[in-house]
């Protein structure tokens, strides 16, 4: 590990090259960048049009979306040819220079720099000056992961020098990310700050700060018209709170922003606690509409009853599947949540229990068929496929990959479609009906297929369909 103090260290950059024709640095070199402003920053090269070597337009690449453009740059000089290896192995080196000082050649020092060992950390988004532990320079961006780790980004991709790849570090000059950063973490303490002792309206909040006691005011109304209401059912849409906010209590809804920090939509629709009650009554109406016991458990509370329901249902098309099949796949059950009767299911493999949001008995075997019907089809094997050919195909902004036609153990078919875009994907398995084969004739059974399949969602329509002669004989239509 290098031996000189870092603490005194200083780095003298000189002869700086201009933007102009002939001075440009090579495509992907990083440099130290001065600005016209005076400030300074670092990045790589990127030229506008690489064969014009008479060209000055291009930018320096900092990291995604972050770049600075030659019109701002007024110099730069090389960092990525340097390696200060052998100077930072000498205990008494206090001064490094990179290429030759003298009268009229252009130099800037840098010095205060930080080591993480000494428990120093940038400021977020903060661009810093690096000597990594290979000896050789560059720069970055700070992000901060968590207290303890980050990273320096210094081009597209996310591309960085891990906290430990680095050997000393110190900040360049500010710029608009990083005072952007520096303005949200003023406000963020200014709002805590004001949220030490936040001040009470009294009208607003004459029944006190206690959430629970306007939700139990506006209960008092809702069980008028809705003898099974309840305060748990009443939460199941995004509950209310009282929190501080600008340095004043509110009733809010809040959620957590992507740095992590509590964001509250506050109430503006009254100035009284009456009219938030009220308020209250309306916005969980609906939810409270859904969960009357009587329509949610009209067959009773025995999940076996529904199970059985949907099983039967499944059946009359499915026709192989049976219960050993969704023994151990699918688990439900009807379980007392907070004081109220829940549907409830667990997913493959975990013992715990999520609540079902659904208001009726038939809703609930609904999702229970759809899963019955999954597992029916994962466990008949296929025994051929016909991949339906087709040119450039376009779906809503998606392109159609994949039409696969399916035969099973059973006798049975399905179909399988593929589509995606550059950037993401997805697919779709449809269980063919046993009233589709019903039909006397192929285009009578593409008429009722269609109809679950339908040509302008999923890519193929009828023309195509039709005149395809090895799909018919697949489906086993005659020629």
């Amino acid at each position: 590990m290098f031996t000189c103090d870092y603490k005194k260290l200083i780095l003298s950059f000189n002869e700086f090259h201009n933007i102009e024709p002939g001075e440009m640095p090579q495509y992907g070199e990083f440099c130290m960048i001065e600005l016209k402003d005076g400030r300074y920053t670092g990045g790589e090269w990127n030229p506008s049009d690489y064969d014009n070597k008479k060209s000055v337009a291009g930018g320096f690449v900092r990291g995604t979306g972050d770049s600075v453009s030659s019109g701002e740059v007024a110099r730069w000089h090389s960092l990525g040819r340097y390696n200060a290896s052998n100077c930072l192995e000498q205990e008494d080196m206090d001064l490094i220079n990179f290429g030759v000082p003298g009268e009229n050649v252009y130099s800037v020092r840098f010095d205060g720099f930080k080591s993480f060992d000494d428990g120093d950390f940038p400021k977020s988004e903060q661009y810093c000056l690096l000597i990594l532990k290979n000896g050789r320079l560059s720069s970055g961006r700070w992000e901060r992961y968590n207290e303890n780790d980050g990273a320096f980004i210094y081009a597209p991709a996310l591309a960085s020098h891990s906290m430990n790849k680095v050997w000393a570090w110190t900040p360049l000059s500010p710029d608009s990310t990083f005072e952007a950063e520096e303005e949200y973490e003023n406000e963020r303490k200014r709002e805590e700050e004001l949220n030490q002792n936040p001040s009470t309206d009294s009208g607003m909040f004459r029944y006190g700060t206690d959430i629970d006691v306007y939700y139990e005011k506006a209960l008092e109304k809702l069980l008028e018209k809705y003898p099974w209401a309840t305060v748990t059912q009443m939460k199941k849409t995004t509950p209310w709170e009282i929190v501080p906010h600008h340095g004043k209590y509110v009733f809010g809804k809040t959620s957590e922003g992507y740095r992590g920090e509590t964001l509250v939509e506050e109430w503006e629709g009254g100035m009284t606690a009456e009219e938030f009650i009220d308020f209250l009554c309306e916005y969980t109406k609906e939810v409270v509409e859904n969960s009357d016991p009587g329509k949610k458990f009209k067959f009773g509370t025995d999940v076996e009853v529904y199970l059985e329901k949907a099983y039967k249902n499944v059946r009359k098309e499915y026709h192989w599947i049976n219960k050993k099949m969704i023994k151990s796949r699918v688990r439900y059950d009807i379980r007392k949540i907070d004081g109220d009767l829940e549907f409830v299911r667990a997913f493959n493999g975990s013992g715990e229990y999520h609540v079902l949001e659904y208001g009726s008995a038939e809703e609930f075997i609904e999702c229970i068929e759809r899963d019955y019907q999954e597992v029916a089809l994962s466990e008949n094997p296929v025994t051929a496929t016909y991949d339906v050919p087709f040119g450039r195909v376009e779906i809503h902004g998606w392109y159609l990959e994949r039409y696969r036609f399916v035969k099973m153990q059973s006798g049975d078919y399905k179909v399988e479609v593929q589509a995606g875009d550059r950037v993401t994907g997805g697919n779709r398995t449809f269980f063919i009906t046993p009233e589709c084969f019903e039909a006397d004739t192929y285009e009578a059974f593409l008429d009722r297929y269609l109809q679950i399949v339908p040509g302008e969602s999923f890519g193929l329509s009828k023309k195509e369909l039709l005149q395809n002669r090895e799909l018919k004989k697949f489906l086993g239509y005659r020629s």
